[in-house]
């Protein structure tokens, strides 16, 4: 195996009578992916490489470590990361984290004027999406109300928005619309939103158009320079296995990255109005100091600061895994291994007939609509007592109050077996939690946030 095994010992209280030694069903790579073997070894390795080399360690070559010169890391990292979300090496950037890229993006790609100022989001987006649009909006004077439009389901019952209907709010917004910012797969439903099809009817009413791909890469093989998508950004700490709060990522396709310093000469527009910062910068002439900004072309372009050559590190390590098999192959299994959970869940139950479960899935039922993920939403009122036998089981998921799970089978490291083991607990919770024979006391370790008073429920 390639990946760390959390254990039941450092899942569950100290007092449970279970027993430790064994693995836990970890089904929580939507939140958190599992730390790679060889992450250690390369963090190991760096620090090894700083202690011995100090300010050197930037420009000479490691031969006793894998990893390249310090100021070389983040473009192995962006090489790396190109194959994953289908772009050429040119187009991806692996820096700072999801909302600041959002931010970074949204400065060069938001202009608003008088015909065109309107930004359209999905009206359940991520906090931090939603937030990072409202500020952009008040950043240049206009009002949120009368600038954000917001693509909300057309039945209060179906959490789940068809491609036909986003479109029909873009066309109907179209002639007042500057950007439109839309994720790749939805955080609570799942649902796998039509990348290419929204991309391509955005530009043909002259809209530039971005994509959170927070849950998308890593989970789903996307391709977006072939899909012509302007801008894309997402973290690195999910499917992508980087660690708590790694390093992100964002995309720039080729046509927006071109620096053209003969155009910039003659006093036009040579390159996309950005927030510069040195890392930006060309490498041929940063260290020349004159203050002269001439950009790298491509997502590099958009760098402001020297990235952590210890996150970059990370980040390293688990691409070196995915290097071992292709976005492809990742997503074939991805699709038979959710299916296996879904027809699980669905049929495998002593209640299988729908008005008798004690849940119901509101993730898509078409696999291409979905990512790994399925979001299980239970009867009123037994969502603590469930997560609590669960987590007594050593099943690692999390939850969206007030009665939706989220379970996500990860294919690089989640196995048939272990979906297997956790339908025949979850479907024994659900019983249990029905019939009110689960003491769920102060909650699980997720309701009430492990172990400390601010718990990961906040944050994940």
């Amino acid at each position: 195996m390639r990946f760390m095994e959390a254990s039941l010992d450092n899942v569950l209280e100290a007092d449970t009578t279970t027993k430790l030694d064994d693995p836990c069903i970890y089904l929580c790579g939507n939140s958190l992916g599992l730390q790679p073997r060889r992450t250690s070894d390369r963090i190991r390795a760096h620090l090894g490489a700083w202690a011995t080399k100090g300010v050197l360690g930037h420009f000479t070559s490691h031969d006793d470590s894998p990893l390249p010169p310090f100021i070389n890391v983040d473009e192995v990292a962006a090489e790396r990361m190109a194959k994953i979300v289908g772009a050429a090496p040119s187009e991806v950037a692996v820096m700072d984290t999801l909302t600041v890229n959002l931010h970074i993006l949204m400065a060069s790609f938001y202009h608003p004027n008088k015909d065109r100022w309107k930004i359209i989001i999905e009206g359940k987006a991520f906090p931090s999406d939603h937030y990072a649009v409202e500020s952009q909006i008040c950043h240049h004077k206009l009002d949120p109300a009368q600038s954000m439009v917001f693509i909300e389901p057309q039945s209060s019952d179906d959490s789940i928005m068809s491609t036909e209907h986003v479109l029909s709010v873009i066309d109907k917004h179209a002639s007042t619309t500057a950007l439109i910012l839309l994720p790749g797969v939805q955080f609570y439903t799942g649902q796998y939103f039509d990348i290419p099809t929204i991309t391509a009817h955005a530009h043909s009413k002259g809209i530039l158009i971005g994509w959170d791909l927070a849950h998308a890469v890593g989970n789903v093989d996307v391709r977006l320079h072939d899909w012509e998508v302007d801008f894309a950004a997402w973290c690195n700490y999910k499917y992508m296995n980087s660690g708590p709060g790694a390093i992100g990522g964002l995309f720039v396709h080729e046509v927006h990255g071109k620096v053209d310093m003969e155009l910039e000469r003659r006093g036009k527009e040579g390159f996309r109005p950005r927030l510069s910062g040195w890392w930006g910068g060309d490498k041929a002439t940063r260290f020349k100091m004159d203050n002269k900004f001439v950009p790298i072309p491509g997502a590099a372009g958009y760098q402001i600061s020297n990235p952590s050559a210890l996150d970059l590190t990370s980040v390293i390590a688990s691409l070196e895994v995915f290097d071992k098999t292709s976005m492809s192959a990742i997503r074939k299994k991805s699709l038979h291994l959710t299916g296996y959970l879904e027809h699980l869940l669905l049929e495998h139950s002593q209640d299988s007939s729908p008005d008798r479960r004690s849940f119901t899935i509101i993730t898509p039922s078409n696999p291409n609509e979905r990512g790994a993920q399925l979001s299980v939403k239970l009867h009123s009122g037994i969502l603590e007592a469930v997560m609590a036998r669960l987590e007594s089981k050593g099943v690692v998921l999390d939850e969206r109050k007030p009665d939706v799970i989220r379970v996500a089978p990860a294919p690089l490291y989640n196995t048939f077996s272990e979906v297997w083991e956790f339908v025949q607990i979850f479907h024994e919770a659900c019983r249990m939690a029905i019939a009110g024979q689960v003491v769920s006391g102060e909650g699980s370790l997720a309701l009430k946030g492990g172990r400390e008073k601010n718990g990961w429920d906040e944050i994940k």
